[in-house]
């Protein structure tokens, strides 16, 4: 389906859940805090445990929450997370987990050393002797935990499949695709992450009939549409996204901006909009598109009600 704007819908489940991430320091927590967010639930990080309460009373959430926390919080105590974990696997509107992230020290220590960071429970000691403190502190969390993931030999991508596979639906992330226009005048949009340059193609600008109505009017599409440049065009670049979309969300990435360009922004480059963001929502992605310049100004006229704006 494809919509006129972004609406941050993502995935939640039936039954809002919650996910306390957790793990020695260096194993990936921010990573897969991130991730989680990344597929939809509301992330807070370095949460007390005595502000979860309040966190969670009334009803339950509208959207999955992922809550981390770790040793070095203000209050952490081992045996109030695990105590608050079964509190709350125990209610019958939630779904909980306690997400344990392993990693072996030898490891840690290495992470330690490559990013030259203290750790935080041996600040003035050496990293080794934190991990080895840490380690023992958690040991009860981890013999509780629902979801015991080693994240040893697991770089940050393959650890973000791995919460993707465990928390995403189907194991698949979402991957949101907007589709914009532009004019080349006014510069390139931010954030775009791959743009096309359309100015090569027959321009309707100069076709004093068409020059009021913008790329989505009728007219103008079979205008540009009779350039032969087109086809290949069009197909060229829907094979090259047929090839780069899966790539893209297998390594994680949630979000991509498509831009094409003209030279003032209202008709090739929206005709070429509202073409790929057709075909991608028929091949099943979720498409948002938007007409950077078109949108500025008032609404076009559709051909055979007389002329609009420019």
């Amino acid at each position: 389906m494809t919509i006129d704007e972004n609406d941050g819908t993502s995935w939640r489940a039936v039954r809002p859940r919650v996910v306390f991430v957790t793990g020695p320091s260096g194993a990936g927590r921010t990573t897969a805090i991130n991730a989680l967010e990344d597929l939809g639930f509301e992330a807070i990080d370095n949460l007390p445990l005595s502000l979860l309460p309040r966190l969670l009373e009334g009803p339950p959430p509208e959207r999955s929450l992922a809550l981390g926390t770790d040793a070095r919080n203000r209050d952490f105590s081992a045996t109030r997370l695990v105590a608050e974990y079964e509190r709350l696997a125990a209610l019958p509107e939630l779904e909980a987990d306690l997400l344990y992230l392993d990693c072996d020290a030898v490891t840690l220590q290495r992470r330690y050393s490559e990013t030259r960071r203290r750790h935080p429970l041996a600040p003035d000691d050496d990293p080794a002797n934190g991990i080895a403190r840490e380690l023992d502190l958690l040991a009860p969390v981890r013999c509780r935990a629902s979801v015991l993931l080693d994240t040893s030999t697991l770089t940050p991508h393959e650890l973000r499949a791995e919460m993707t596979k465990l928390f995403a639906p189907d194991g698949a992330a979402a991957l949101s695709i907007t589709v914009t226009s532009f004019s080349y005048r006014r510069g390139l949009p931010t954030g775009a992450d791959l743009v096309f340059d359309c100015r090569f193609l027959r321009n309707p600008h100069w076709e004093p009939s068409l020059r009021p109505f913008d790329g989505r009017d009728a007219a103008v599409r079979e205008y540009i549409e009779a350039d032969p440049r087109l086809a290949t065009f069009e197909a060229q670049v829907k094979e090259m996204l047929g090839l780069l979309l899966p790539a893209f969300r297998d390594e994680g990435k949630t979000y991509l901006t498509v831009a094409f360009g003209c030279t003032g922004g209202k008709h090739r480059s929206v005709a070429l909009t509202e073409m790929l963001a057709s075909h991608l929502a028929e091949a099943g992605w979720q498409v948002s598109k938007r007409h950077r310049e078109v949108e500025q100004r008032r609404p076009p006229a559709v051909s055979g009600e007389g002329p609009g704006p420019g």
